[in-house]
């Protein structure tokens, strides 16, 4: 079987894959063996084991006990006493497409349809933010790379953008997994907290740790505002789309230190966010902006085309959410999306060095002009799951220019205009 493992706040696998054994007659009992991997990077095993009986029959068959415990762990009887322990209940509503997605494949088909499940993904953790008291922008960009062929290996990468200095950008990794080795920040990586853990760098919601050759950081992250939903939550709960993108921390603080060669960047109150992606790889063309445009207004802007031969020639689909106040624009997280079909009206198109993004939902109509002048932006190369190359165009010192205008009757009229200089974070990826 595959599909989808979730546990809030700590794993959201969307290319889960196992077996059953479904023998409530000859054995009397129905087990699950699922593995899957969580937020940490590290995988896990979910077992389940039911018993249905006459008795109770509706109880038996739908509510299942089950258990967690570290992947590599599996042959350790000790450990397999250990771990997390939880209880599923089966909706009966879900019976139709429950039993419409079963299938009836060779057995040679099925083992190597679970091993291609779990390859050509990528899981990305970066985070964006510049510091008010220097103006200086950074990015730590963290990935973990499942490719086509080969083995699994998380790396990643850190920049700095001073305002008088060209931009540094320096790599860590790649890092086999799993990452139990020891770690050049300190002992082995626990696999309990969710984020990214590699030997040079770890990124979760309380924590940047890090270290390059010309690079090391240590911060603290807080956020008390909601996750911002970038792409359609359908997208994320369906893989309807190639992948995904989120901002689970969208008005984030940064506090610690970043030494650059030695030297010493102090970080009091940077503001940024972070976010994630997961997917099968990167777009064919993307651009990506995250601007505060002011204490209480946050924006964030994906206009992509899809990497898929079938998707490539469409226009590129734009994901627009603007957060004011702590109310989200547009209020359904599915209209800014629909612009190529005509409904919502969203058009973008990823060039260098300006991009723009137009359109209206809700009696709104926003237009969004992003600038990456060249001496404030980095080239990185990228390498998807399957092989294929991009270059992404990164700023973390762009401008953005955002006008919200109101409808009046047969009229726009402005509702509110910024102008942000130097401290908003934009990129373009192209092949």
């Amino acid at each position: 079987m595959t599909g989808r493992v979730r546990i809030g706040g700590w794993a959201d696998d969307l290319h889960a894959s196992g077996r059953m054994l479904i023998a409530p007659l000859s054995q009397g009992r129905i087990d699950y063996h699922v593995r899957f991997t969580a937020l940490d990077g590290h995988e896990y095993v979910l077992e389940g084991h039911k018993s249905p009986t006459w008795r109770s029959p509706r109880r038996s068959m739908t509510v299942l006990p089950l258990r967690l415990r570290p992947a590599q762990e599996e042959d350790d009887r000790e450990s397999r006493s250990a771990g997390g322990q939880g209880l599923l209940r089966f909706r009966l509503r879900t019976l139709p497409s429950f039993a419409a997605s079963w299938r009836f494949p060779r057995s040679a088909e099925s083992a190597e349809a679970l091993t291609a499940a779990r390859r050509g993904r990528l899981n990305v953790w970066y985070s964006t933010f510049t510091d008010s008291n220097t103006g200086i922008g950074f990015w730590f960009h963290h990935e973990l790379v499942r490719p086509v062929s080969g083995a699994p290996y998380t790396h990643g990468w850190a920049a700095v953008y001073q305002p008088d200095r060209p931009p540094v950008i320096d790599r860590f990794g790649p890092h086999s997994l799993p990452g139990s080795a020891s770690s050049s920040l300190g002992g082995s990586i626990p696999p309990q907290r969710p984020g990214f853990h590699s030997p040079s760098a770890i990124a979760t919601a309380h924590e940047l740790r890090g270290e390059t050759e010309h690079l090391t950081w240590d911060l603290q992250v807080s956020a008390d505002c909601a996750p911002l939903h970038t792409f359609p939550r359908l997208a994320w709960k369906r893989r309807l789309l190639p992948a995904v993108h989120a901002v689970p921390q969208a008005q984030a603080r940064y506090t610690g230190s970043v030494r650059l060669d030695g030297k010493l960047l102090p970080l009091a109150d940077a503001r940024g966010a972070n976010a994630r992606i997961a997917g099968r790889g990167n777009a064919h063309h993307w651009a990506w902006l995250h601007a505060d445009l002011d204490d209480d207004t946050v924006l964030e802007v994906v206009t992509a085309v899809s990497g898929l031969p079938l998707l490539r020639h469409l226009p590129p689909l734009v994901f627009l959410r603007l957060r004011r106040a702590g109310r989200d624009w547009p209020r359904g997280d599915w209209r800014s999306s629909l612009g190529v079909i005509g409904v919502g009206r969203f058009r973008g198109r990823p060039q260098l060095p300006t991009w723009t993004v137009q359109g209206h939902a809700g009696g709104r109509r926003i237009t969004v002009r992003v600038h990456l002048p060249e001496g404030r932006r980095t080239a990185v190369a990228y390498t998807d799951p399957d092989g294929s190359r991009a270059v992404c165009h990164n700023s973390e010192r762009a401008d953005a220019h955002v006008r919200l205008e109101q409808r009046r009757g047969m009229r726009w009229q402005p509702e509110r205009t910024w102008d942000v200089r130097g401290t908003a974070h934009a990129e373009v990826g192209l092949r």
